[in-house]
């Protein structure tokens, strides 16, 4: 049996993992362009849609950058001492989720205050596809809109360093959510505090916002 052929069980995911473990490992040289599309198809035995939500994966979290016209190539994610990525992905996921969490909060109260026209867009169109996706319990659609609601509102703080570090926290929550729940129940009963989290930041209510994002992130219980 291949041993780089994938689980059914989220292929996207573990390919990204299996392409960040090389790049790690050096099998893949900082500015080395990737195989092609049908080459890694048929490395990691998946389709298209895995190969690029993969890549979409680790250039999100900074492994990876597409250039336009010539292809994916290795981008230096070597960090001072150790990637952001890899330093995640070895932590205990109750510390991964506290840091998370005070990622949220501030990035709520920021997004109320720095938050554009554009942004409040994104965010409306993230929360109707992630309520839609939980009423139908199409789970993987489900948190896909869930993740790209927050990394919306992560770059409607404003702060670039605050979106591409919560942009790292990304790419573990995806694996994450996936791991822990089976259908969409938990996604359905959050969607009227989300509702309120974007009331919150449409009217530029920063205590609102940060309020209904403690709420969501269980820092206030009442």
């Amino acid at each position: 049996m291949n041993k780089n052929i994938i689980p059914r069980r989220s292929l996207a995911t573990e390919v990204a993992v299996k392409l960040q473990e090389r790049i790690l490992k050096g099998d893949y040289k900082i500015n080395q362009k990737l195989p092609v599309e049908a080459e890694l198809m048929k490395r990691f035995g998946v389709g298209r849609s895995s190969i690029r939500e993969a890549v979409k994966l680790l250039v999100n979290s900074g492994f990876l950058r597409v250039q336009q016209g010539l292809g994916t190539f290795v981008e230096d994610a070597t960090g001072i001492n150790e990637p952001l990525s890899q330093r995640l992905k070895r932590s205990a996921p109750e510390k991964i989720d506290e840091v998370r969490e005070i990622l949220e909060m501030k990035i709520a109260e920021m997004a109320a205050m720095n938050r554009t026209g554009n942004d409040i867009s994104k965010l409306e169109h993230f929360l109707g596809k992630r309520i839609k996706a939980s009423n139908e319990n199409l789970l993987s659609e489900c948190i896909d809109a869930h993740i790209n609601f927050y990394i919306a509102m992560a770059e409607a703080s404003k702060n670039d360093i605050l979106a591409d570090l919560y942009k790292s926290f990304a790419f573990q929550l995806k694996a994450a959510l996936i791991s822990k729940y089976d259908d969409t129940s938990a996604f359905k009963s959050f969607t009227d505090h989300h509702r309120q989290l974007l009331d919150g930041i449409l009217r530029q209510d920063a205590k609102k916002a940060w309020y209904w994002i403690a709420k969501i992130t269980g820092h206030i219980t009442q």
